[in-house]
């Protein structure tokens, strides 16, 4: 099979016999060619140089292999530290060896190459902290050794693998409440938002990924560094994904009260619009950054202004949407004005049929939104 595949790819890419020898040349390659054919968009690329030596240090046998490594990446021989990286890769991918480097030091080894002057250094350090980030023993150990202040240092990295595979760990690191916090608390959310302005859409899908889950935490550093105007323009991009996701920290925004009037201030009629989009995904974090928008009276008005109520009646009559809920609670919300009560007199029927879903929660939401709807001063 590995034949096929490697005749294959050498056919497809005219790869030298380098490539078709190197484990990690070979599949990030084909990972490649099977991109291009899928995808529309060149995708960043995980291949070393060719100048490379890919050669992986000998492992030590038993439970010396990972103390032998960690002394290999102390080297001054470069070509001894790129080797012992190369290995690290392939170990870090079970958990008790993940489990097995937090304890025995690696972490601050490992700090000390991020900033490397080596590219392929930086590369392999911010993979294998990439991988060990997917457990959560090195989340936890990542988290608690200060390496989200170090990977700081390489959001300008002039190499795109070594940004992605940095924002790849900020992205598994911010699901953590502790990680979150500490990407809020090492400054980083400023520089975070700045570069939805100028990364690769494949980074800026994980920076959005990353914001979204800080947002939750604090939004005050965000809002300063003009996220919602930047966020705005991301909801008329060309990628879906994008799209769903600026929408996402949008919601994550409009939990905090500053974020609320800046979202009805400056966004709300762009959220209406995304109500029609195609992409359910799209559709539902539309409705729910909208939700948080109409708390306020300015953002009802906006809304209604807008136009929002005959999309989201169209949402809340499809009982497989995603966006239902949400949609009941901001049609409530707009009940309370005269004008959006009086629009919606006409389509409680539409309400009384969420009784019968079988969310509890979707039930509830359509029987306040009927006695919202019905309710008449005394």
């Amino acid at each position: 099979m590995c034949a096929k595949i490697a005749s294959l790819e050498h056919r497809a890419l005219g790869l030298s016999s380098w490539y078709i020898s190197c484990p990690v040349g070979r599949y990030s390659h084909f990972r490649v060619f099977l991109g291009k054919i899928g995808m529309a968009h060149a995708r960043i690329s995980a291949n070393l140089p060719p100048d490379i030596d890919p050669t992986k240090a000998p492992i030590a046998f038993g439970a010396r292999a990972l103390p032998k490594l960690n002394e290999e990446l102390q080297s001054p021989e470069l070509l001894t530290q790129q080797r012992a990286l190369m290995a690290l890769c392939d170990l870090v991918h079970d958990p008790e060896n993940v489990y097995q480097a937090v304890r025995i030091g690696f972490l601050d080894t490992l700090k000390t190459l991020v900033p490397h002057h080596d590219s392929t250094v930086r590369q392999k350090t911010t993979e294998v902290l990439s991988i060990m980030a997917m457990h959560n023993v090195g989340r936890q150990g990542l988290i608690d050794n200060g390496v989200i202040s170090a990977l700081g240092e390489l959001l300008d990295d002039p190499v795109d693998i070594c940004r992605k595979n940095t924002h790849q760990v900020f992205e598994m690191l911010a699901k953590l409440p502790e990680g979150a916090v500490g990407i809020v608390t090492a400054g980083l959310i400023p520089s975070l938002v700045l570069k939805l302005k100028t990364e690769l859409d494949e980074i800026q899908e994980l920076i959005l990924d990353t914001l979204s889950n800080c947002l939750h935490v604090e939004a005050s550093e965000a809002l300063a560094a003009d996220a919602i105007p930047i966020l705005k323009e991301k909801l008329t991009h060309s990628s879906v994904a994008i799209i769903s996701k600026a929408a996402w920290v949008l919601l994550a925004a409009g939990t905090h009260p500053e974020g609320k009037t800046a979202i009805c201030e400056e966004v709300t009629p762009v959220l209406v619009s995304l109500l029609e989009d195609a992409d359910p995904e799209v559709q539902a974090s539309a409705t729910g950054a909208l939700m948080f928008a109409t708390i306020k009276p300015q953002g009802r008005f906006s809304a209604l202004h807008a136009g929002a109520i005959p999309h989201l009646l169209k949402l809340v009559a499809e009982e497989t949407s995603r966006a239902r809920l949400n949609a009941i609670k901001t049609l409530t919300m707009l009940a309370e004005l005269p004008q959006g009560r009086q629009t919606l007199l006409d389509h409680i029927d539409t309400f009384q049929q969420c009784l019968n879903d079988p969310r509890e929660a979707v039930q509830r939401a359509a029987e306040t939104a009927i006695s919202v709807i019905k309710w008449k001063p005394f």
